[in-house]
């Protein structure tokens, strides 16, 4: 029955669903019709908002923009360095089964996505295109759309992990001022409320379990409802090119070999050395806590680089593995843009406002993280930005959760789970991994969203008990 109901389902996506850079376009003009309607904006504000400092062109959000393009090209190269290439061969080869291919897929991507949420996403897409060309090659009929789905879980779990943006947010009071000013009705939050937490660490943990065994029941049982992967994506290597014989002496030393590599690689190993395990301070003997605890954009983003170049080896590998990861960040370069704008006019109108207020007026404290999920699920589809998200709907959760009196972590990642939640509707995030497999939004969104109405069933669960 599953596997009908999804095969329906992307079906009906396949026949309806517009590219994601039209689907950009398509909310832009939804939010500027709610603005107009439900706000006192007229429509020249609106194009002042949307248009503005705060808007399209918003500086925070065009770095925060790098950010994520760096998460996203330093995951993929991690992703691709010989020695995990290596590892996601042996993997590849493991499964004897199309539920199994599946399950597998799904289960590497979302572990690693809770990592980074970079390599999780191009490392289950690279999953995904190796087992659907290993299936085929040992003749086992496997359904290419659906292994591409389960490679795109891990942006179902991202915000539960290190690299979440809400949590690491607030791990620093420099990072809370410049979302919550001088005013914050919270102080810094360290994963061990956050990520780390017990209620945390069920939800994820039971997603890293439900996601890939509600993906496998989804198989096809028919032949004729099978897509292979040859229809979607002719066989491709991840290998670097081999040197090049006639560059010279000086240039062959420098790209070529380790040298350069390890000098930067032991940069950054020194900073990394006394971020996560810093040295007791002489004075009072006191041991500060680990990074880990405290990660945020930046320092994610230096250790995912550090662990690329040590796993290349040589500068030359590594750029060209950036070179390969850079052609993701088309979409994020295009559409983040019209994102912002979204965003710069729900925040300046108050549409956003208004839709978390909703909520957290009819809420009591039991029940409005409850609320907050849903409303950010909501909201996600407007600002699918985990960052941007929070940017516009964090100061309105906190200050709604110290009026209730509700623990402010817990709040965070109830942001945090409706964010990534309707990441399996809004295809924004997939565009790398569409590009990897050679499939199309409407193939996968059929399965992403069964998956989505059993997460989010599971996801309310957690928030109610703790």
């Amino acid at each position: 029955m599953i596997s009908t109901l999804g095969l329906r389902i992307s079906a009906a996506f396949r026949r309806t669903a517009p590219d994601p850079f039209v689907l950009a376009i398509l909310l832009t003009l939804v939010t500027f019709v709610l603005a107009l309607a439900r706000t006192p904006t007229t429509f020249s504000g609106a194009v002042s908002l949307w248009a503005g400092p705060e808007g399209v062109w918003s500086a925070g959000m065009l770095r925060f923009a790098m950010q994520m393009c760096l998460i996203l090209i330093t995951g993929h190269a991690l992703a691709s360095s010989p020695p995990v290439s290596r590892l996601l061969d042996r993997l590849s080869a493991a499964p004897r089964s199309a539920p199994q291919a599946v399950a597998l897929v799904a289960l590497v991507a979302a572990s690693l996505g809770v990592l980074n949420w970079g390599l999780g996403l191009i490392a289950g897409a690279l999953m995904a295109r190796r087992v659907g060309a290993a299936m085929e090659r040992r003749a086992v009929p496997v359904h290419y759309p659906l292994l591409a789905a389960a490679g795109y879980v891990g942006l179902l779990v991202w915000h539960g992990g290190f690299s979440g943006s809400a949590p690491l947010k607030v791990t620093q009071p420099s990072e809370i001022r410049d979302i919550f000013g001088d005013s914050a009705p919270f102080g810094a939050l360290p994963l061990t409320s956050t990520i780390l937490s017990p209620m945390n660490l069920l939800v994820t943990g039971g997603l890293l379990l439900i996601a890939p065994a509600i993906l496998a029941l989804m198989s096809p049982r028919r032949a004729e409802d099978v897509e292979q992967a040859s229809r979607f994506v002719a066989a491709a290597s991840d290998e670097p090119p081999p040197p090049e014989r006639d560059k010279p002496l000086v240039p062959r030393l420098l790209e070529d070999s380790p040298v350069a590599t390890i000098a930067l690689v032991v940069l950054i190993g020194w900073w990394a050395w006394g971020y996560y395990l810093p040295d007791a301070d002489p004075a009072t003997g006191v041991r500060p806590s680990s990074g880990i605890t405290q990660l945020t954009p930046d320092t994610v983003n230096m250790t995912m680089l550090m662990l690329g170049l040590l796993l290349h080896g040589t500068p030359r590998r590594y750029v060209r593995a950036v070179e390969r990861a850079a052609s993701g960040c088309a979409g994020i370069i295009l559409q983040f843009p019209l994102y912002a704008g979204i965003m710069g006019l729900m925040a300046g109108s108050g549409l956003t406002a208004q839709m978390a207020s909703a909520i957290a007026d009819t809420s009591s404290p039991t029940t409005l993280p409850l609320f907050t999920f849903v409303s950010a699920a909501v909201v996600n589809l407007f600002v699918p930005s985990g960052g941007g998200q929070w940017a516009v709907q964090g100061p309105i959760a906190m200050h709604a959760a110290a009026d209730a009196g509700v623990n402010p972590a817990k709040m965070v990642m109830a942001v945090a789970y409706g964010d990534q939640l309707t990441n399996m509707l809004q295809p924004f995030w997939a565009l790398p991994l569409l590009a990897i497999t050679g499939v199309k939004a409407r193939d996968i969104v059929g399965y992403t969203a069964i998956v989505m109405v059993v997460a989010a069933a599971w996801m309310a669960a957690g928030l109610l008990l703790f």
